[in-house]
């Protein structure tokens, strides 16, 4: 959950000795990002940058927004309550595409994405052909993409059964289904935490290479506010950077912060956290979108009848990093 903000009470004199620093913040560009889900390891880079100092440094006053199961991130830019996102590239594609949404994807977090189909070690599900003959849970907004994957693969979709899956691991372990369509970064360490082992592949290694947690802003925003919004983006690269100096050191201080009430282990967060850096890291820093990682993406996003292309995406603010 997010951290209380501070109340200060102060005499007279003291508020004479801060007015300094009231004064600067005052004048700091305020912004507000949505993410995309409840306060976890996935969005570890934007809280190291808000403890560190790294939006202050760079002019901005950052509000961060926690996402959920209820929180739409492209109705949080539509309707003005956020600057800037993180969601999913289909999401934020067919927002344009089905709504006419003046949205506009300026980076990637996520170079590969972390949904995976995750299964028991003492019945592991390595590839999709493993799928034939098996059942297996797939949240029904991802049903289309799972059979979009089988079908990349040259599975026919009748041959596997797919359940509706409400993200719990029970039906899982209790050998009620095969497989699930899950974060292979995080529900591995809480089957783990149940008693089992667990294995898991990506989509993303079998013809669906999408990106994930993707940054958003209206065009609009990217017009009038693009020096606050590339501010945004270095400061939290730098924040993510920071972090993967370290996996083992943030997640224990934000405990009682940014991860209380979750109801996850610090030990969850550290897995998630060292799990997901090959899934972020990227030459080009972090954010970045390389010319072939779109065009695989928009291929991988028409096969999954997302009408995409290279206008949804505007790779101009990572060049001012």
């Amino acid at each position: 959950m997010k951290a209380s903000r501070r109340q200060f009470l102060a005499t007279s004199a003291a508020l004479a000795s801060i007015a300094p620093m009231g004064a600067w913040s005052q004048s700091a560009a305020k912004l507000t990002m949505q993410a995309a889900w409840v306060n976890d390891a996935e969005f570890m880079g934007y809280f190291v940058a808000m403890d560190k100092g790294f939006y202050k440094a760079e002019g901005l006053d950052l509000t961060y927004l926690s996402g959920g199961p209820d929180v739409i991130p492209e109705a949080s830019l539509l309707s003005k309550k956020a600057d800037v996102c993180l969601t999913t590239v289909e999401t934020a594609i067919k927002a344009i595409t089905d709504q006419k949404a003046p949205l506009v994807i300026i980076g990637a977090q996520y170079q590969k994405n972390p949904i995976g189909i995750v299964s028991l070690a003492s019945k592991p599900l390595k590839t999709p052909q493993d799928l034939i003959g098996k059942t297996i849970a797939v949240p029904p907004v991802n049903r289309l993409t799972v059979e979009a994957m089988l079908k990349l693969n040259g599975i026919d979709k009748a041959k596997v059964k797919i359940v509706p899956y409400a993200y719990d691991p029970t039906p899982l372990i209790k050998g009620e289904i095969d497989g699930s369509l899950d974060f292979t970064t995080n529900v591995p360490f809480t089957i783990k935490s149940m008693g089992k082992d667990a294995t898991s592949f990506l989509l993303a290694d079998f013809k669906l290479p999408l990106f994930n947690d993707v940054v958003v802003v209206t065009q609009e925003t990217l017009k009038t506010r693009r020096k606050d919004i590339v501010a945004f983006m270095r400061a939290s690269r730098k924040g993510w950077d920071e972090n993967f100096k370290d996996t083992k050191a943030y997640p224990p201080k934000f405990k009682d912060t940014w991860f209380k009430g979750t109801g996850r282990s610090v030990e969850n967060e550290l897995f998630f956290n060292e799990a997901q850096k090959p899934l972020i890291a990227n030459a080009g820093g972090v954010f970045a979108m390389s010319d072939a990682s779109i065009a695989n993406c928009i291929a991988a996003l028409n096969a999954v009848d997302v009408k995409a292309d290279k206008s949804h995406f505007d790779t101009s603010l990572l060049k001012e990093i």
